[in-house]
């Protein structure tokens, strides 16, 4: 059986190459906005940043959208962008957390 390519792409931050569904994509439309795309599938250009808290700090630090992207990003973005990642990587912190059955809480 033919095993199902991953697609991979690169982030702005690290310059290394990810899975696609590891990234976080950041969509510059044709209207000058600059949004979270947390279903990549918006319209415009696309820069893509790991799912990890130093990344977004970093693309804060270095102001990498500013580059990616041709125009001036507001703080404001940036400060969204950190919380959203926070948000995603305590998400799936929870969702590799597993319970035996002796754990659980007794509800009676």
């Amino acid at each position: 059986m033919k095993q199902k390519k991953i697609p991979m792409r690169k982030s702005l931050v690290s310059n290394e190459q990810f899975p696609k569904r590891d990234l976080l994509r950041i969509a510059f439309n044709k209207e000058g906005m600059i949004s979270i795309d947390p279903t990549g599938k918006a319209h415009g250009r696309g820069a893509y940043i790991a799912l990890l808290n130093e990344e977004a700090t970093l693309a804060k630090k270095k102001r990498v959208f500013d580059r990616a992207f041709q125009t001036k990003v507001d703080d404001k973005f940036y400060d969204e962008l950190i919380t959203y990642v926070e948000h995603q990587v305590a998400r799936r912190e929870l969702q590799k957390t597993t319970y035996s059955a002796d754990e659980l809480p007794d509800y009676d």
